[in-house]
């Protein structure tokens, strides 16, 4: 038992190698270079800091508070690798304090975990066996007080560790990618950094006189048009909003040896107007996230998800409001709980008549986290008509959940058969799941067709977030996907969804190529509906009338990051060093981007919080969202 003897001696140089190799794992995902030299100048002076402040304080049990400290560390490193996984960013203490959304989001979470993640709880486990013996805990309960550290030498490895924290820190805390800046800070002293910051650099607050719409335009680079196209082309018609689950553009006209994926939703884009260059604009809250920018034309907040955010205490300007406004019924369809993501506060805030979840439609036929799109829609369709015959018409925003990730589709469900090479995959999962999805679309086109309500409504289809993200796929699985697309799968590729409006009467089938995102939605279907935007201020543009656009990007990408007509941009350090992906077929371009679009970027970001923060309070409780 020499190793133990060893390691109760020398507790410090052990829990410092282990959570060192640790770090080394945490960098070999996160970062491009993976571990280096780097990784131990920037890990190793935190890990000391904590241990020397053992040695210090505790006079007992001083292995056991090395365990605590390792087992928290172990923890965070754990919590950064499943959290890049999907959002492809370091995660901090504001998604932290969203825990309790993993228990609820189980499957999908357990799928991220590649299965050497688990080797960094080894040691933990070992240790955890060796002292369930009773006189193994004795001889470690009293490790403190048979050595007695020299305070000199330890206040001055403090006062080292805390200067080279210090060096790691400063130097990077300008830099705009918080990768980068947690590649040069480190990620241990990162975590820590960004709890200072939110009280130490938050951005000035714009004066919500100052913002306003022809502020917000100028900044966009648009002017509103005198007379705009289609404005009230479908007046008095219904609106039926459908949030596509995790639906990316590249689904459609996708065949796979010869079998089409989505030929629904191929349909809708053949016979309709289609946006083929649009981007989702969630964060954190992803699908939640999705319902609120398409309903406010806000972006969503920095760090949080928008339903977990103080702006759920606002009177928010939206869409349901502004369609009450001008005489429309609203109300919400979604088969998931109407508390997961706070989506009872968020349908108050934006003023949803009524909601529907999983009261309404059940368990049965369960997929994901409720009842299968076959039932959301078949359930749907019937309160739409019995909504349809009074004399008002309606707004009804109808979310699809089925293909959520994991895309774990029950084989009774499957419509598609794959080739082998797909078996096992994430990408095959997604597929198999879209195109059940598109089956059941395919109903409830035909459904509002039976009920004479497709020919009198504006019916907007677009995919909430991305599916298959960069970070989450195997080697195989970029393969894959290479396969599909026939080039590198990319940024561009990942953050484009589909947009497309049913407008009968408006015009024939066209596609649109110019650059739109969520934010946009709500001024392009207000202009079709003949809503007037002019006391309602609005991030979007209306895409039939305006060819360029600028889309700040939050969460998912570094901040800075944004799309413009050209490019999805990405900053380093700052925007010098960042790179522009064509928006065409993902190649890096020299010149994709200009400076001015990425201080305009930040700029509609602060002015998009700066507002949202400045509006009312909401009162009351006679416009809640009722069941």
């Amino acid at each position: 038992m020499r190793l133990w003897s060893e390691i109760r001696s020398k507790p410090m140089v052990f829990f410092t190698l282990i959570l060192l190799l640790k770090g080394a794992l945490a960098w070999f995902v996160i970062f491009d270079g993976g571990p280096s030299w780097m990784t131990a100048l920037t890990e190793i002076p935190f890990i000391l800091m904590l241990f020397i402040a053992i040695e210090w304080f505790a006079s007992k049990r001083k292995f056991l508070y090395y365990m605590l400290v390792n087992l928290l560390i172990t923890i965070l490193y754990f919590s950064v690798l499943m959290y890049y996984k999907y959002y492809g960013i370091i995660v901090t203490y504001h998604a932290l304090e969203q825990a309790d959304k993993v228990a609820k989001v189980g499957e999908s979470t357990y799928s991220l975990l590649d299965p050497y993640y688990l080797l960094i709880f080894i040691d933990i486990i070992v240790l955890g066996i060796y002292m369930i013996r009773p006189k193994n805990i004795a001889k470690l309960k009293d490790l403190g007080t048979r050595r007695k550290a020299n305070r000199t030498a330890l206040l001055g490895a403090f006062i080292v560790s805390a200067a080279l924290c210090v060096f790691n820190v400063w130097p990077n805390h300008a830099s705009m990618n918080e990768n980068k800046k947690a590649e040069g800070m480190g990620i241990l002293n990162y975590e820590v950094y960004t709890i200072f910051a939110d009280t130490t650099e938050k951005q000035p607050m714009i004066d919500k006189s100052e913002i306003t719409q022809s502020a917000v335009d100028e900044v966009k680079g648009i002017r509103e048009p005198a007379s705009p196209r289609y404005f009230g082309a479908a007046r008095g018609k219904n609106l039926i909003v459908v949030q596509m689950e995790s639906f990316q553009n590249f689904l459609i006209g996708l065949t796979i040896d010869g079998q089409e994926i989505t030929p629904n939703i191929n349909r809708l884009a053949k016979d309709n107007l289609y946006f083929n260059n649009f981007y989702t604009s969630v964060g954190q809250g992803t699908t939640s996230d999705a319902e609120f920018v398409v309903n406010t034309s806000l972006y969503v907040p920095h760090h949080e998800a928008a339903t977990s955010s103080a702006y759920m205490d606002k009177d928010l300007p939206s869409l349901p409001k502004a369609m009450s406004a001008n005489g429309y019924k609203t109300a919400t369809f979604h088969t998931n709980s109407v508390d997961f993501w706070n989506r009872s506060e968020l349908y108050k805030a934006i003023g949803f008549d009524k909601y529907y979840d999983k009261a309404f439609y059940g368990d049965d036929d369960h997929i994901a986290f409720g009842a299968s799109d076959e039932v959301l829609f078949a359930k749907t369709v019937p309160e739409l008509a019995r909504m349809d015959q009074d004399r008002q018409p309606f707004y009804a925003m109808v979310i699809s959940m089925s293909a959520h990730h994991p895309y774990k589709i029950p084989d009774e469900k499957a419509k598609i058969r794959l080739p082998e090479r797909f078996d096992g995959t994430l990408v095959g999962n997604y597929i198999r799941a879209q195109n059940y999805a598109d089956y059941a679309m395919g109903q409830f086109i035909d459904g509002l067709k039976a009920q004479g309500l497709w020919d009198d409504s504006v019916i907007v289809f677009y995919g909430d977030h991305q599916g298959l993200p960069l970070y989450s796929l195997s080697n195989k699985e970029k393969e894959l996907m290479q396969g599909m697309f026939g080039r590198e799968y990319g940024y561009t590729d990942m953050f484009n969804i589909p947009f497309i409006v049913h407008a009968p009467g408006v015009s024939a089938p066209a596609v649109f190529d110019k650059t739109g995102g969520q934010v946009d939605i709500l001024p392009t279907v207000a202009n079709l509906l003949g809503v007037s935007l002019k006391d309602q201020i609005h991030f979007g543009e209306d895409l039939f009338n305006q060819d360029t656009n600028l889309l700040p990007m939050r969460h998912f990408l570094p901040t800075g990051s944004f799309i413009n007509d050209k490019s999805v941009f990405l900053p380093g350090i700052s925007y010098e060093d960042g790179t522009n992906f064509s928006v065409l077929d993902n190649g890096v371009l020299a010149n994709g981007s200009a400076e001015s679009e990425y201080d305009r970027a930040l700029k509609l970001l602060n002015m998009s919080d700066s507002f949202a923060a400045q509006l009312p309070a909401l009162q009351g409780t006679d416009g809640d969202a009722k069941k």
